[in-house]
C-alpha cells in the first residue's frame, strides 16, 4: 500500500508537466502529421467554386509534390551547406572561449562570460534586424569604414548572403554553446589536471589530452542541437528577404513551409506546409542520427 501511494503521488506530481507536454508538443505534432495527408480542394459551383474549400484526403500526394519541387532541394542544399561550414566555426569558437574562461586567465570571468552569452539573450528577430541594418548598403557602418579605403562589400549578393546569415547565427549561438562546454569543463575533477602536471604535462598538453577529450559528450550535444537548429533556420533569412527580395520566398525549407501556409507559394494550405515541415523533421533526425553514429564509432 505504501508503494502504491508513492507511485500515485509521483504520477500526480508528473501530471501537470505531462498535460502541458501533450498540449504543447504531442498534440500539435499529431495534428501536423494528420494535416500532411490532406489538401484543401474547392467545392461548390460558380467561378473558383465561390471561394469555398474542403479537406480532401491526398495520401502521400503532398509529400510527393514537395519532393518534386526544385525550391525544396535548393533550400535544403543551402541549409546543409550553411551547417557544413558554420557549425564547425561556431563550435570551435565556443570551445575556445570556454577553455579560456576555465583556465583562469580572465580576471573577471563572470563579466566576460555574460558578455559572450548576451547575444543569445537577444530575440532572434531583433538580432536579425540589427544585423540587417549593419549589412544595409546605404547604412552599413562596415561599408562606411571600407569606403574610405575605396572598397565596399555587398552582404546581400547571392554569393555572400549565406555567409552573412552564417555570421548572424554564429554571433547568436556561440555564447550558448560556450556555457555547455564550460559546464562540462567545470565537472572534470581537478585531480586529473594535477596528475597530468605531475607526469610532466604542459598546459597545452592538459588542454589537448585531458580537457578536450573529456568534453566529448558535451560537444556531441552541442553539435546535435546545432544541426537541428540549422535545419530549422527561419528568422534570419526571413528578415533579410524583406529587404532583399532576390532571396525569394523559399530560400530555406522553413521559409518555404511558412509561405506555403500563408498562400505566398503554390500549392498552398496547411497540408502542403505540414508535409514540408515533416520532411524537414525527418531530415534533421537523419542527420542527427548519422552524426551520433559516426561519433560513437570514432570514440569506440
Amino acid at each position: 500500500m505504501q508503494r502504491s501511494h508513492q507511485a500515485r503521488t509521483g504520477w500526480l506530481f508528473l501530471l501537470p508537466f505531462a498535460a502541458f507536454f501533450a498540449l504543447s508538443f504531442l498534440i500539435p505534432i499529431g495534428m501536423s502529421v494528420r494535416a500532411s495527408f490532406y489538401r484543401d480542394r474547392p467545392v461548390g459551383g460558380g467561378l473558383y467554386a465561390g471561394g469555398k474549400t474542403a479537406e480532401a484526403f491526398a495520401g502521400f500526394g503532398n509529400y510527393e509534390a514537395a519532393l518534386h519541387r526544385q525550391e525544396f532541394w535548393a533550400g535544403l542544399g543551402r541549409v546543409v551547406l550553411l551547417g557544413a561550414f558554420q557549425i564547425p566555426v561556431m563550435i570551435g569558437a565556443a570551445l575556445t572561449v570556454a577553455l579560456i574562461i576555465d583556465s583562469g586567465l580572465i580576471r573577471r570571468p563572470t563579466l566576460f562570460r555574460l558578455g559572450v552569452f548576451l547575444p543569445y539573450a537577444v530575440p532572434g528577430v531583433v538580432a536579425a534586424l540589427v544585423w540587417t541594418y549593419i549589412y544595409s548598403p546605404e547604412l552599413s557602418p562596415i561599408n562606411q569604414a571600407l569606403g574610405h579605403l575605396g572598397t565596399t562589400v555587398d552582404f546581400f549578393a547571392p554569393r555572400t548572403v549565406l555567409v552573412s546569415i552564417a555570421n548572424m547565427t554564429t554571433w547568436t549561438f556561440t555564447g550558448y554553446n560556450m556555457l555547455v562546454f564550460l559546464a562540462a569543463l567545470q565537472a572534470i575533477p581537478r585531480e586529473l589536471y594535477e596528475a597530468a602536471k605531475m607526469d610532466g604535462a604542459s598546459e597545452w598538453d592538459v588542454v589537448r589530452r585531458v580537457k578536450v577529450p573529456l568534453v566529448g559528450r558535451a560537444m556531441l550535444l552541442a553539435i546535435l542541437l546545432s544541426i537541428i537548429g540549422t535545419i530549422q533556420l527561419f528568422n534570419e533569412p526571413t528578415v533579410m528577404a524583406a529587404v532583399n527580395p532576390s532571396m525569394g520566398h523559399a530560400y530555406t525549407p522553413m521559409m518555404m513551409a511558412y509561405n506555403t501556409m500563408t498562400g505566398a507559394l503554390s500549392p498552398s494550405g496547411a497540408g502542403p506546409a505540414s508535409a514540408l515541415s515533416i520532411l524537414m523533421a525527418l531530415v534533421a533526425a537523419g542527420l542527427a542520427f548519422a552524426y551520433t553514429l559516426i561519433q560513437r564509432r570514432s570514440l569506440a
